[in-house]
Protein backbone atom coordinates (compact mmCIF):
# COMPACT_ATOMS: atom_id res chain seq x y z
CA UNK A 1 0.00 0.00 0.00
CA UNK A 2 1.56 3.01 -1.41
CA UNK A 3 2.88 5.09 2.03
CA UNK A 4 2.87 2.36 4.07
CA UNK A 5 4.67 0.04 5.65
CA UNK A 6 4.88 -2.89 8.19
CA UNK A 7 7.98 -4.52 10.37
CA UNK A 8 8.11 -6.55 13.28
CA UNK A 9 8.49 -4.65 16.70
CA UNK A 10 8.92 -5.14 20.13
CA UNK A 11 6.01 -6.20 22.45
CA UNK A 12 6.54 -3.11 24.79
CA UNK A 13 5.47 -0.69 21.59
CA UNK A 14 2.52 -2.07 21.89
CA UNK A 15 1.36 -1.68 25.25
CA UNK A 16 0.29 2.17 25.09
CA UNK A 17 -2.20 0.94 22.20
CA UNK A 18 -3.46 -2.16 24.01
CA UNK A 19 -4.34 -1.14 27.39
CA UNK A 20 -6.02 2.63 26.17
CA UNK A 21 -6.93 2.22 22.37
CA UNK A 22 -8.09 -1.46 21.88
CA UNK A 23 -11.41 -2.27 23.09
CA UNK A 24 -10.31 -4.93 25.63
CA UNK A 25 -7.60 -2.57 27.70
CA UNK A 26 -5.72 -5.48 28.97
CA UNK A 27 -2.31 -6.68 27.48
CA UNK A 28 -2.17 -10.54 26.26
CA UNK A 29 0.28 -13.06 25.20
CA UNK A 30 2.75 -11.78 22.49
CA UNK A 31 4.95 -13.93 20.95
CA UNK A 32 5.31 -11.69 17.54
CA UNK A 33 4.24 -8.29 17.12
CA UNK A 34 3.94 -6.32 14.01
CA UNK A 35 3.76 -2.50 13.41
CA UNK A 36 1.90 -0.65 10.52
CA UNK A 37 4.31 2.66 9.66
CA UNK A 38 3.47 5.83 7.50
CA UNK A 39 5.88 7.43 5.34
CA UNK A 40 6.83 9.44 7.94
CA UNK A 41 8.18 6.10 9.88
CA UNK A 42 5.12 7.04 12.42
CA UNK A 43 2.77 4.17 14.29
CA UNK A 44 -0.27 3.51 13.08
CA UNK A 45 -1.09 0.49 14.46
CA UNK A 46 -0.06 -2.58 16.33
CA UNK A 47 -1.23 -6.07 15.41
CA UNK A 48 -0.07 -9.23 18.08
CA UNK A 49 0.07 -12.43 17.96
CA UNK A 50 0.71 -15.35 21.14
CA UNK A 51 -0.05 -18.78 21.75
CA UNK A 52 -3.86 -19.79 22.09
CA UNK A 53 -4.50 -20.65 25.52
CA UNK A 54 -6.39 -23.24 24.56
CA UNK A 55 -4.22 -24.40 21.86
CA UNK A 56 -1.01 -26.67 22.28
CA UNK A 57 2.30 -25.45 20.69
CA UNK A 58 2.54 -27.44 18.23
CA UNK A 59 -1.62 -29.09 17.84
CA UNK A 60 -2.30 -32.44 16.49
CA UNK A 61 -5.88 -32.68 18.13
CA UNK A 62 -7.23 -29.13 18.72
CA UNK A 63 -7.44 -27.78 15.29
CA UNK A 64 -6.14 -30.95 13.10
CA UNK A 65 -6.67 -35.13 12.46
CA UNK A 66 -2.69 -36.46 12.40
CA UNK A 67 -1.46 -33.23 11.64
CA UNK A 68 1.32 -30.75 13.79
CA UNK A 69 2.19 -27.16 13.15
CA UNK A 70 3.07 -24.24 15.18
CA UNK A 71 -0.76 -22.61 16.58
CA UNK A 72 -0.95 -18.86 16.77
CA UNK A 73 -3.74 -16.65 17.85
CA UNK A 74 -3.97 -13.09 16.43
CA UNK A 75 -5.20 -11.59 19.23
CA UNK A 76 -5.18 -7.83 19.18
CA UNK A 77 -5.52 -5.70 15.98
CA UNK A 78 -6.43 -1.85 16.46
CA UNK A 79 -4.73 0.74 14.11
CA UNK A 80 -5.96 4.40 14.36
CA UNK A 81 -9.14 6.65 12.54
CA UNK A 82 -8.79 8.07 9.13
CA UNK A 83 -6.53 5.44 7.34
CA UNK A 84 -7.19 4.13 3.75
CA UNK A 85 -10.17 1.89 3.62
CA UNK A 86 -7.92 -1.17 2.74
CA UNK A 87 -5.49 -0.52 5.46
CA UNK A 88 -6.91 -3.27 8.01
CA UNK A 89 -6.37 -6.11 4.78
CA UNK A 90 -2.96 -4.66 4.10
CA UNK A 91 -1.91 -4.55 7.34
CA UNK A 92 -2.95 -7.89 8.42
CA UNK A 93 -2.03 -9.93 5.20
CA UNK A 94 1.38 -8.29 5.70
CA UNK A 95 1.57 -10.11 8.67
CA UNK A 96 1.21 -12.96 8.30
CA UNK A 97 3.62 -13.32 5.87
CA UNK A 98 6.12 -12.08 8.23
CA UNK A 99 4.68 -14.87 10.73
CA UNK A 100 6.75 -18.71 10.78
CA UNK A 101 5.53 -21.23 8.09
CA UNK A 102 3.79 -23.49 8.19
CA UNK A 103 1.43 -22.04 10.60
CA UNK A 104 -2.35 -22.43 11.69
CA UNK A 105 -3.38 -19.13 13.01
CA UNK A 106 -6.67 -18.76 15.02
CA UNK A 107 -8.92 -15.38 15.64
CA UNK A 108 -11.94 -14.79 17.01
CA UNK A 109 -14.45 -12.29 16.55
CA UNK A 110 -16.93 -10.96 19.43
CA UNK A 111 -20.20 -10.66 19.11
CA UNK A 112 -21.11 -8.81 22.27
CA UNK A 113 -18.50 -5.95 20.96
CA UNK A 114 -20.78 -6.17 17.41
CA UNK A 115 -17.93 -7.66 15.53
CA UNK A 116 -18.68 -10.15 12.68
CA UNK A 117 -15.14 -10.35 11.64
CA UNK A 118 -14.92 -8.91 8.11
CA UNK A 119 -11.16 -8.33 8.07
CA UNK A 120 -10.80 -12.08 8.21
CA UNK A 121 -13.09 -12.36 5.44
CA UNK A 122 -11.97 -10.01 3.30
CA UNK A 123 -8.11 -11.62 3.26
CA UNK A 124 -9.36 -15.37 3.03
CA UNK A 125 -9.92 -16.92 6.60
CA UNK A 126 -11.87 -20.37 7.08
CA UNK A 127 -14.81 -19.55 8.97
CA UNK A 128 -15.20 -22.49 11.44
CA UNK A 129 -18.70 -21.18 13.66
CA UNK A 130 -18.43 -20.13 17.09
CA UNK A 131 -16.80 -21.18 20.25
CA UNK A 132 -18.11 -22.18 23.38
CA UNK A 133 -20.56 -19.76 25.21
CA UNK A 134 -18.14 -17.98 27.96
CA UNK A 135 -20.16 -15.94 31.14
CA UNK A 136 -19.55 -12.59 32.18
CA UNK A 137 -18.94 -12.00 36.26
CA UNK A 138 -20.60 -9.32 38.03
CA UNK A 139 -18.93 -7.95 41.34
CA UNK A 140 -20.49 -6.23 44.68
CA UNK A 141 -18.73 -3.31 43.43
CA UNK A 142 -20.05 -3.11 40.37
CA UNK A 143 -17.02 -4.09 38.06
CA UNK A 144 -17.44 -7.41 35.58
CA UNK A 145 -14.88 -10.11 34.50
CA UNK A 146 -15.45 -12.46 31.62
CA UNK A 147 -12.85 -14.99 32.30
CA UNK A 148 -13.55 -17.00 35.46
CA UNK A 149 -9.30 -16.88 36.07
CA UNK A 150 -8.82 -14.41 38.59
CA UNK A 151 -11.97 -14.20 40.19
CA UNK A 152 -11.14 -14.58 43.86
CA UNK A 153 -9.40 -11.20 43.67
CA UNK A 154 -12.07 -8.95 42.60
CA UNK A 155 -14.52 -10.28 45.65
CA UNK A 156 -17.89 -11.91 46.03
CA UNK A 157 -19.61 -12.69 42.60
CA UNK A 158 -23.20 -11.59 42.45
CA UNK A 159 -24.65 -11.78 39.44
CA UNK A 160 -23.64 -13.91 36.12
CA UNK A 161 -24.08 -13.36 32.18
CA UNK A 162 -24.06 -15.60 29.79
CA UNK A 163 -22.30 -13.85 26.60
CA UNK A 164 -23.22 -14.29 23.18
CA UNK A 165 -20.35 -16.82 21.39
CA UNK A 166 -17.41 -15.21 18.82
CA UNK A 167 -16.68 -16.07 15.86
CA UNK A 168 -13.61 -18.30 14.89
CA UNK A 169 -11.55 -18.16 12.12
CA UNK A 170 -8.74 -19.68 10.67
CA UNK A 171 -6.29 -19.31 8.65
CA UNK A 172 -3.89 -21.95 6.72
CA UNK A 173 0.33 -20.03 6.61
CA UNK A 174 2.55 -22.10 4.51
CA UNK A 175 3.02 -23.32 0.78
CA UNK A 176 0.28 -24.74 -1.45
CA UNK A 177 0.88 -28.09 -0.71
CA UNK A 178 0.79 -27.32 3.37
CA UNK A 179 -2.32 -25.07 2.90
CA UNK A 180 -3.66 -28.46 0.79
CA UNK A 181 -2.78 -30.94 3.61
CA UNK A 182 -4.43 -28.63 6.76
CA UNK A 183 -7.31 -28.61 4.90
CA UNK A 184 -7.66 -32.46 4.31
CA UNK A 185 -6.65 -32.71 8.37
CA UNK A 186 -9.25 -30.12 9.39
CA UNK A 187 -11.43 -31.65 12.20
CA UNK A 188 -13.12 -28.54 12.53
CA UNK A 189 -16.52 -27.86 10.05
CA UNK A 190 -16.24 -24.98 7.91
CA UNK A 191 -18.92 -22.93 7.39
CA UNK A 192 -20.31 -19.66 5.41
CA UNK A 193 -19.33 -16.25 6.85
CA UNK A 194 -21.63 -14.77 9.11
CA UNK A 195 -23.13 -11.06 8.43
CA UNK A 196 -24.33 -8.64 10.30
CA UNK A 197 -23.84 -4.63 10.87
CA UNK A 198 -20.35 -3.82 12.60
CA UNK A 199 -20.55 -2.15 15.80
CA UNK A 200 -17.71 0.70 16.09
CA UNK A 201 -15.82 0.93 19.33
CA UNK A 202 -14.58 4.40 20.65
CA UNK A 203 -10.60 4.18 19.49
CA UNK A 204 -10.25 7.63 19.29
CA UNK A 205 -7.47 7.60 22.19
CA UNK A 206 -3.88 8.94 20.51
CA UNK A 207 -0.85 6.36 22.04
CA UNK A 208 2.29 8.49 22.25
CA UNK A 209 3.87 7.49 19.58
CA UNK A 210 7.35 8.84 17.18
CA UNK A 211 9.05 8.42 14.17
CA UNK A 212 11.18 5.13 14.34
CA UNK A 213 14.71 4.89 11.90
CA UNK A 214 14.93 1.77 10.65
Amino acid sequence: MKGYSVKSIDSYECKDWLLNKHYAKRLCSISYSFGLFNINNVLQGVCTFGFPPNYNYNNGKCVFNDYECLTLELNRLVVNDGLPSNSLSYFVSSCLKMLPKPSCIVSYADQNQGHNGYIYQATNWIYTGTSTPKHKYIFEDGSSFDIRRGLENKGKVVDKILMEPTHRYLFFNGTKNDKKTMRKCLKMKTEPYPKGKNKRYDASYKPTTQAKLF
